[in-house]
């Protein structure tokens, strides 16, 4: 008996190996296509954007190594300082309503017991829009004249506002058009993540005479603080290099003062023809980057433990 089991476990061996073999390589394979997509329209740019910053190239003629020039460049320009404390002040507001104003939809999504999936999908309905659309709707949104908003002014007998024609107005404008923009992304990330909390804590936390805040506060925020840490980091990583909004609604004015530091590397590379001064830009937006998400992980392993 014994024997057999062995010859029959080894007749089974070569098929079984061979189908685990198969298994694997379709794995492997799928997994190459990724890796492949990655290298190519990922991880190449930006290996190619470290050597553009230190040369001088038009991408006709043979480039230039230039060193240190991109980068003096860059930062002896007027707009250099404008650019960056536009980008924080911009990453700062989006904080305040495009991490807040999601978590707070979430939770009134998630208390509410009818027509939840048609409040879902209006609330994700602009994200289904494609950027540009969205963006040039604001546009007609905050038109001086007869734009939708200034309209709503004019009926609570309130003045017109020059949205996008005032320093103390554009910036906050494109703020709101970022937060609707990606509003129904963050919403259904925070509305799963309430979802998947055990609904045994809410009913202990209102035997104990717990509020909606209190619920909030001691429940809902402590089970998900993994996604809201997650969400913070990839929040300011994506404002930081906020491009879009100003391109299509203000060209970086009035004044400079909506423009970017992903829009002003636009402009060296595509306006003035300077793409090393762009890559230079580029590079440095990424170290910044770099440094905040290493600094950020860190901090917040040490919090974990």
């Amino acid at each position: 008996m014994t024997t057999m089991t062995v010859k029959g476990s080894r007749r089974r061996g070569p098929g079984a190996f061979r189908r685990g073999l198969q298994r694997n390589l379709t794995a492997y394979g799928f997994l190459c296509a990724a890796l492949i997509c990655f290298a190519f329209f990922s991880w190449y740019p930006m290996v190619r954007e470290v050597l553009l910053s230190f040369q001088q190239t038009n991408f006709v003629d043979e480039p230039t190594w230039v060193g240190l020039e991109n980068f003096r460049t860059v930062t002896e320009d007027s707009a250099f300082a404008d650019a960056w404390l536009n980008t924080l002040a911009f990453t700062g507001l989006a904080l305040v309503f495009g991490y807040v104003i999601p978590f707070v939809a979430a939770i009134v999504l998630n208390e509410l017991r009818h027509a939840r999936a048609y409040l879902r999908f209006i609330v994700y309905l602009p994200v289904m829009l494609p950027p540009a659309v969205g963006v040039l709707l604001f546009k007609w949104f905050y038109d001086p004249g007869a734009g939708l908003f200034n309209q709503i002014l004019e009926l609570a007998r309130l003045p017109a506002l020059s949205w996008l024609d005032s320093t103390d107005t554009a910036l906050i404008s494109l703020v709101i058009v970022s937060t609707w923009m990606n509003l129904g992304t963050g919403t259904l990330i925070y509305l799963a993540a309430l979802q998947s909390i055990p609904s045994e804590l809410y009913e202990a936390a209102e035997l104990d005479g717990a509020g909606l805040f209190k619920r909030v506060w001691h429940v809902t925020i402590p089970q998900t603080r993994l996604i809201l840490l997650v969400m913070l980091l990839l929040q300011i990583v994506a404002t930081m290099q906020v491009f879009i909004e100003p391109y299509l609604l203000t060209g970086g004015g009035p004044e400079n003062a909506t423009l970017t530091v992903a829009y002003l590397m636009y402009q060296y590379a595509f306006n003035f023809g300077d793409f090393g001064a762009g890559g230079a830009l580029g590079l440095m937006l990424m170290v910044v980057l770099m440094v905040f998400s290493a600094f950020y992980l860190r901090l917040s392993r040490d919090n974990q433990s």
